[in-house]
């Protein structure tokens, strides 16, 4: 009795740790795909300000304000793309890593679930054999 309720503790924690690895390692794998892609939106949004600074200190006078201005704007405005498209692609990635975690959970309740279903029907079948006797 003891050993069966033993071996059944150490195969729970063993799947349990299972899941939990496989779960961080999702995580894990989202985290960098995350932060490599705000990295790369940021570095790319940073070079192309530099560069226009780069121009605007160029400038000498209000003819050449006049004609730098609109690529300013320009920049801003491809900054602000930039981050709004990188923010829906991390959404993106962030829900489908949500999605594939909860499958995981829902296969380790539904695997729960038949294990505790057939432990309970040989309960009930050893109990009606015993009073049969």
């Amino acid at each position: 009795m003891y050993q069966q309720f033993n071996d059944q503790f150490a195969k729970s924690t063993r799947q349990f740790a299972d899941t939990t690895a496989q779960v961080g390692r999702l995580t894990l794998e989202n985290t960098e795909a995350v932060f490599g892609l705000q990295l790369a939106a940021i570095e790319e949004s940073m070079n192309a300000t530099f560069a226009f600074w780069g121009e605007l200190a160029d400038v000498r006078d209000f003819d050449g304000l006049k004609a730098v201005w609109p690529k300013g704007v320009q920049i801003a405005r491809e900054n602000v793309e930039r981050s709004i498209g990188t923010g829906q692609e991390v959404f993106g990635r962030t829900l489908k890593t949500n999605e594939a975690i909860a499958q995981i959970a829902k296969g380790q309740f539904e695997t729960v679930a038949a294990t505790v279903q057939a432990d309970a029907e040989k309960v009930v079948k050893a109990a009606g054999r015993k009073t049969a006797r």
